[in-house]
């Protein structure tokens, strides 16, 4: 499942895109939902849709019976999947969204792919809980795509996979969180006021939670040094590990907190190795996190923690193309 896709009757040719979205008309589909719902149901190769530039505000949804969807954006920072909602507004029944049903994008297929988009909710900063992605899908891997919100932008529920590389994720409080497998390959996360990167949930007999590898931990200007944790322990069992990271000068010299319950900090797992930047203080991280050593690390190394559990991506040389 992690082997690159390459066409193999035309190894040296682009991928002509099942279908092609547009917001200005000219092509058969103006919104990305109209194109996910013209893939077959229950496919078992994938079914390329090409986004060009253009901000789609809509809320996307793959379902279940779609799996091998594979989005592909014209330009990352101008391909943009956008909505609004937020976990407190009112649905048309008076009902409230709530935080799993905020989402501008959901991911619940199999084997899902992007790469080159933005999800994005702007509800704003003093909306709370409002994601940007909600992944329910077993199995889905993103490549140069940008999540951006506040609180909880990046969700994944429990039991799924993830494959994240040179992403960004940007968010305040809780931004990443939920109880997947998920691998952050040289992504960087910013924050954009003081707050908690992570919340994980991870189930108590999963291996591995989040693994952060040679990724860069930044902020806005305007968040104060000393004002971020790497994490807190939504479910006692929170794993998270940050490999080789550059932690800007906003990580708390504590580096994470217990969720003001002191049992979790028996239960969580959360660990460092090689950190730098002025950020990286393991002298004083709360004792009872880890610095891993170098032969620790090992365990937390691609092959182990996703290597076969994730889709993979097209090959560098080959692009996918609209019609």
């Amino acid at each position: 499942m992690s082997e690159l896709i390459k066409e193999e009757d035309e190894p040296d040719k682009n991928i002509q895109a099942n279908a092609v979205v547009a917001a200005d008309g000219t092509v058969d589909f103006t919104t990305v939902q109209a194109a996910i719902n013209a893939a077959p149901n229950n496919r078992k190769t994938y079914f390329y849709i090409y986004i060009k530039k253009g901000a789609y505000k809509e809320v996307i949804t793959i379902s279940k019976n779609k799996d091998y969807i594979y989005l592909y954006g014209e330009d990352a920072a101008y391909t943009i999947l956008i909505f609004d909602n937020y976990a407190k507004r009112l649905r048309p029944d008076g009902s409230e969204f709530g935080t799993s049903g905020s989402a501008s994008f959901f991911a619940n297929g199999d084997f899902f792919v992007a790469e080159n988009l933005t999800f994005e909710n702007t509800a704003g900063i003093d909306a709370g809980q409002a994601l940007a992605i909600n992944i329910g899908g077993a199995r889905s891997s993103f490549r140069n795509c940008r999540f951006l919100g506040h609180q909880d932008t990046w969700y994944a529920g429990n039991g799924t996979f993830q494959y994240l590389r040179d992403c960004f994720i940007e968010g305040s409080v809780d931004f990443i969180f939920g109880g997947s497998t998920a691998f952050f390959d040289e992504c960087h996360m910013q924050s954009t006021r003081n707050g908690y990167i992570t919340a994980a949930s991870t189930p108590e007999n999963q291996l591995y939670g989040y693994v952060f590898q040679k990724c860069k931990i930044i902020a806005y200007p305007t968040v104060a040094e000393g004002s971020v944790y790497l994490g807190r322990p939504w479910r006692p069992h929170a794993k998270v590990v940050f490999l080789q990271p550059n932690l800007g000068k906003h990580i708390r010299k504590e580096g994470w907190h217990n969720w003001g319950n002191a049992a979790n900090e028996t239960t969580a797992f959360y660990a460092e190795y090689n950190s730098t930047g002025e950020g990286a203080s393991p002298s004083t991280r709360v004792a009872w996190s880890r610095q891993l050593t170098t032969e620790q690390a090992t365990s937390f190394t691609y092959e182990k923690v996703i290597g076969s559990q994730h889709p993979g991506f097209i090959e560098d040389d080959i692009t996918i193309t609209p019609k």
